[in-house]
């Protein structure tokens, strides 16, 4: 149900995290921010935004007081402030246990290789990835012969597409007797990255484009939606993938991406209306992407 219907007006909270505590992530953030700030306002929200204090702090303050809320935050800190949002009202992202074990890389990783999807081999030795156990986007991340330092971990180099899949995972919906599952993932847009190495091995993070129309979708959609079953995501989770021989997956991103910069700007339907449906189990089966966009890494977009 939409807010507005019979005269109440609900209230969420988006708690982003970079805007005052992380300059360098602090554009992509302002541009998730704002997306998200004007679907829910179109859907007729009160949006409550927190003020620059103590980003926990303004959490246990704030949320009491809403009907709903989201964290937006680098994986790294995504479940700490989750687990305080999820305890105070109804959260519309992904629960914080499954994103203690997605901002895990290395632990992801070994999960997702023992149910068969693939992922870059781990420990071979020669021009490898080195990337943090922790961490977000491409920071810290590496093309090296070096050994790994503490807190990170090597990774096969996989040559191919650098690609991302942005899907929503459904809330599990029941009773206090019996529970099951919610929909299906619902698929919002293959995104193509733009990825650079730099002279030093260093990777970047440039933006991208969406939609992308790929000759092997089935194939990229398959791999995205195992991974995201496996670690059992819900809300918005972004899925990167290498496609090469197969479809790798390099990450999984259980939160907002820089990638709905461009989805939002495409689709017909209001992701806010999606998050909150999927948070309850439901929502649509598709959505209606129309044009193509590029979005750079500071969430600026330009038509094709």
């Amino acid at each position: 149900v939409r807010a507005g219907a019979n005269d109440l007006v609900m209230k969420v909270l988006l708690a982003e995290y970079t805007l005052a505590h992380d300059p360098k992530l602090a554009p992509e953030g302002a541009a998730m921010l704002g997306v998200l700030r004007a679907s829910f306002e179109r859907c007729g929200y009160e949006v409550v935004i927190l003020g620059g204090g103590d980003f926990a702090e303004e959490i246990r303050h704030l949320a009491p007081g809403c009907d709903a809320g989201l964290v937006i935050a680098p994986d790294h800190l995504l479940f700490r402030y989750t687990s305080i949002l999820e305890t105070l009202t109804h959260n519309i992202g992904c629960g914080s246990m499954n994103v203690a074990v997605c901002a895990h890389k290395r632990r992801a990783a070994a999960i997702l290789a023992r149910h068969r999807i693939p992922v870059p081999e781990e420990g071979v030795k020669g021009r490898r990835v080195l990337k943090p156990e922790q961490g977000c986007g491409a920071q810290g991340v590496r093309l090296s012969s070096d050994e790994p330092e503490e807190g990170e971990f090597a990774q096969e180099f996989i040559d191919g597409e650098h690609l991302s899949v942005s899907l929503v995972g459904s809330r599990l919906v029941g009773n206090a007797c019996s529970y099951y599952t919610g929909k299906a993932p619902l698929l919002l847009a293959v995104n193509r990255q733009h990825i650079e190495i730099d002279a030093r091995g260093r990777f970047h993070y440039l933006g991208g484009e969406t939609p992308v129309n790929h000759p092997r979708h089935e194939e990229i959609v398959g791999t995205a939606v195992q991974a995201l079953n496996v670690l059992g995501c819900q809300g918005y989770c972004g899925i990167d993938i290498v496609l090469a021989d197969q479809p790798y997956v390099v990450d999984v991103n259980p939160r907002i991406t820089t990638s709905l910069v461009g989805i939002a700007a495409c689709m017909e339907e209001e992701i806010a209306d999606i998050l909150m449906a999927a948070s309850k189990g439901g929502g649509p089966d598709e959505v209606h992407l129309s044009g193509r966009v590029r979005f750079d890494n500071h969430g600026r977009v330009a038509r094709q």
